[in-house]
């Protein structure tokens, strides 16, 4: 079964791609037995940006101190599979056939969302499974996730929480920050990176109204960059490690909440040369990757770079903009396309400054993204020189010419088309 047809087989089981609510994956995952019972310690993570990093960066801490992890993470780039690791391993085929046609079989005519069945699938298989650690992103908010039916995860994290998905969680970012909050348990860890003054009294007032225990970025951990390395404090502990092998001075700030959730977690020591290793060897694709191989690669002449990333909202340009003013070597163009739900301005104004020349492109197989005349448009009023292109191989084939000396690449603006690009250049 290709990705293409499971994803159809899931998205007929509701009308709606997203539907907000827990009452349908609790019926379903009562009549299963409660599987979200039976994992193994539990990092729950929400937030607007870096959950995937922050996850990613456990992940390769405890596997290189030898545990054996389940992760839960979404979207998936190339292959519906990635979402799903057991053990260490992506889901086989076969397996998520299995697991699929019995959940569906126990739903049975009732609807269900794709993310709530595939949130059960993965709890149902890790179930099932013997693994030391369960590593849990959220989809979508936090309060009515899918995922938020964990009862008593060992730790939850809340990374930097913005404006993102506004038309599911509203326009304030008060209000986004308390769906996101709702993750919080009673006397659980939380580990919390910097945030806007607003969203960090929401998260104080709903840990205080639960008894969450809150180590907040700032007051109870942090980082200090020096040069090639960085020191990281815990409560009770300090390190000095190598800064991350992933790009960007976030992965800094994702590489440290992920040791301050690992120092949460009762029971697992973890050596610094072990999450060393795991700094040196932390992998979370179409995050400021750079490509080295691949038909767009080889269409530019030498001296050029090509990056990927999948950021797509304002917070998200911000970053790309802190690493843009790092890269003074060589002049900045974009290739950038973006779906409808998101807003343009926000993500790209921030980068204005440091790019030379924008190509838009309307993403290949998404009939909710931009068209490539009207996203060209919104990236020129954000201060862009800016031109539309046909698709990612015409708008590198053109973006060399324009430029008066070799330069870099960097395709942005949406998971979808990080993955449309990361399927010929993984």
């Amino acid at each position: 079964m290709t990705a293409t047809s499971l994803i159809d087989r899931l998205n007929r089981r509701h009308p709606k791609v997203i539907d907000l609510s827990l009452d349908r994956i609790q019926l379903l995952l009562d009549r299963l037995d409660h599987p979200e019972h039976k994992l193994p310690p539990a990092v729950h993570v929400a937030g607007t940006n870096g959950k995937g990093s922050v996850i990613a960066f456990l992940r390769a801490f405890a596997e290189a101190a030898g545990l054996k992890v389940h992760v839960y993470t979404s979207p998936h780039l190339i292959r519906f599979n990635e979402r799903i690791r057991i053990a260490g391993n992506l889901i086989a085929d076969n397996q998520l056939l299995e697991l699929l046609e019995e959940c569906e079989a126990t739903a049975g005519d009732d609807p269900i969302t794709f993310f709530e069945i595939t949130t059960a699938i993965a709890y149902l298989a890790f179930s099932r499974t013997s693994a030391d650690l369960a590593l849990i992103e959220t989809g979508l908010g936090g309060r009515l996730d899918a995922t938020n039916v964990l009862d008593a995860p060992a730790v939850t994290a809340l990374t930097p929480i913005s404006l993102d998905h506004q038309g599911y969680l509203g326009n304030e970012l008060s209000g986004i920050a308390g769906e996101k909050a709702a993750i919080m348990r009673p006397g659980v860890p939380c580990i919390v990176a910097r945030q806007p003054d607003e969203a960090m009294q929401v998260i104080g007032r709903k840990a205080d109204e639960i008894g969450a225990k809150l180590l907040v970025s700032g007051r109870d951990w942090s980082i200090e960059r020096k040069g090639a390395r960085m020191a990281v404090r815990t409560p009770g502990k300090l390190r000095d490690l190598p800064v991350p092998i992933l790009a960007g001075d976030h992965q800094i700030d994702n590489a440290a909440q992920a040791i301050a959730c690992l120092d949460s977690l009762g029971g697992f020591p973890v050596s610094d040369a072990a999450i060393t290793k795991g700094l040196d060897g932390a992998d979370w694709p179409g995050r400021l990757q750079r490509l080295t191989k691949g038909p767009l690669v080889d269409e530019l002449p030498p001296g050029w770079e090509i990056w990927v990333d999948g950021g797509h909202n304002g917070a998200a340009g911000l970053a790309l903009a802190r690493q843009a003013a790092r890269w003074k070597d060589r002049p900045l163009a974009l290739m950038v396309g973006m779906l409808k739900s998101k807003e343009p301005r926000a993500f790209l104004e921030p980068l204005a400054p440091h790019v030379q020349l924008a190509l838009a492109v309307k993403i290949p197989g998404e009939d909710g993204a931009w068209s490539a005349e009207d996203l060209a448009r919104q990236a020129t009023a954000a201060g862009m020189t800016a031109l539309e292109s046909g698709g990612p191989r015409p708008a590198v084939q053109g973006i060399p010419s324009r430029l008066d000396r070799p330069g870099r690449i960097l395709i942005c603006g949406s998971l979808y088309l990080a993955g449309e690009i990361l399927k010929t250049h993984a």
